[in-house]
């Protein structure tokens, strides 16, 4: 479903594909800071979520930036805490409501700016898939080589199964993934080039490493927050899967990560 919307819809197809997982994330980020005694402004929240993700393709050329958001989204809850809560319980709503903006909504809209990079937008969206790929194939090398060679916790009280050597090996399955791609992106025969000129496939491995390292931080982020909700799956929205946030987790920290990865690394005309 995802590869038939950005190819029939394109950017614009992107663009909302990330923005309806990253509600759908702050969602359940919201019911599992409830199971936790938090009590957090759960509709405004995702009204506020969803502008964020998508300000950098909708607002930004209006001159109305993420921060200008995230600026009215704090006074906003700052004026509802006032009349609304008990008196024990104000500040930990403020607290929780503009985590679960910043947490989820705020660090996925990276993935959009990534797809406005470069005034081919193509470009940026090739570079968004890329960065989804890497991280996602992170946690099947970590889990695939983890269960195969894992000796050594990698944090026994987070996340139990996880070992260095699986997240080594998540490390080097990114790396040649992100330099598989890259390469078959230049590809004539394929219809490309789809990337930059520079990204070449060893570019593209070295900066494959740090965005899945992100990964696995991001993923051992979400295993704390699991367990003080005391929940397996964030929810049951992808059959085999679990919720939303078991699908974006990886992303979460990895977005920024990729996103100043290709501003500053890449040349900003894609030439």
């Amino acid at each position: 479903m995802a590869i038939a919307t950005i190819h029939y819809l394109g950017p614009p197809g992107g663009v909302w594909l990330i923005a309806l997982l990253a509600c759908a994330t702050q969602a359940e980020f919201y019911q599992m800071l409830k199971r936790t005694g938090l009590d957090p402004f759960d509709r405004l929240g995702l009204t506020v979520g969803a502008i964020i993700v998508l300000a950098p393709y909708y607002l930004e050329d209006r001159s109305i930036q993420t921060t200008d958001v995230l600026a009215g989204a704090v006074i906003l809850f700052a004026l509802r805490i006032l009349g609304e809560r008990e008196p024990h319980n104000r500040m930990e709503t403020l607290a929780a409501t503009l985590f679960g903006v910043l947490y989820v909504p705020f660090m996925l809209q990276f993935l959009v700016r990534t797809v406005v990079l470069y005034d081919d937008k193509y470009i940026g969206l090739a570079l968004g898939l890329w960065l989804v790929a890497v991280a996602k194939f992170c946690d099947v090398g970590a889990l695939l080589t983890g269960l195969a060679f894992g000796r050594h916790k990698m944090a026994p009280n987070i996340s139990p199964k996880k070992t260095w050597e699986g997240a080594f090996g998540g490390i080097a399955v990114s790396a040649g993934i992100g330099a598989l791609l890259a390469r078959l992106g230049h590809s004539e025969q394929l219809g490309g080039p789809y990337f930059p000129d520079d990204f070449t496939p060893l570019r593209a491995a070295l900066m494959a490493m740090p965005i899945a390292a992100a990964a696995i931080t991001s993923d051992l982020v979400e295993s704390i927050i699991k367990r003080r909700a005391e929940v397996k799956d964030t929810g049951q929205l992808i059959p085999g899967i679990g919720g939303a946030f078991d699908l974006t987790d990886s992303l979460i920290l990895a977005a920024p990560i990729g996103y100043f990865l290709f501003y500053f690394c890449l040349s900003p005309d894609g030439q």
